[in-house]
């Protein structure tokens, strides 16, 4: 499903979002002109999202008592602006886990420590079941079978970057140790 939107946001309105916000990115006079290109808009989106994350997690209260409403009355404001389409809010849902799983994987070493690999997975584990669901309410079978087996193969991931994080702290046995038995 691709979405578009009724009344597309120009890459100006949202520097402008952005500058109210006191969060426009500095320019960079070789890049980019003094003013925003629609080339730039994905960009600047990314920035005005990651504002808004950045706002509600700063608003977002850290107690069991009060984090719990605090979200709900985020995904309240959110629910206003999808509306009643599940599938598109769906969608939304799979983009926002996909960008999940990359930032999750980012890592300031070579190799992603395993527990940030076993968080990439889980987040993909997600995208592949709302994508296998998707396919299967759309009568899709092979694309079923090609989400499921994505699912699978992330799930894989996930109890092997657990159990090397579990080796790495000395709660099991390494595949060293396993090879002297």
């Amino acid at each position: 499903m691709s979405i578009s939107s009724e009344r597309p946001v120009s890459a100006e309105q949202i520097h402008a979002a952005l500058a109210a916000l006191a969060a426009e990115p500095a320019a960079d006079p070789e890049k980019r002109p003094e003013e925003p290109q629609e080339e730039d808009r994905l960009h600047l989106l990314g920035s005005l999202l990651a504002k808004t994350e950045l706002e509600i997690t700063a608003a977002t209260r850290l107690t069991e008592d009060g984090e719990i409403e605090d979200i709900l009355e985020t995904l309240l404001g959110w629910g206003e602006q999808v509306g009643a389409d599940s599938g598109l809010a769906l969608n939304v849902l799979t983009n926002r886990l996909q960008r999940t799983a990359l930032q999750v994987s980012e890592s300031e070493s070579e190799e992603v420590p395993p527990g940030r690999e076993a968080a990439f997975a889980a987040a993909m584990t997600a995208v592949y079941a709302l994508s296998a669901q998707l396919h299967a309410e759309r009568g899709d079978t092979e694309g079923t079978r090609r989400a499921l087996s994505g699912a699978e193969e992330a799930l894989i991931d996930i109890l092997q970057g657990m159990h090397e994080l579990r080796v790495a702290i000395g709660d099991a046995p390494g595949s060293e140790d396993e090879a002297d038995d």
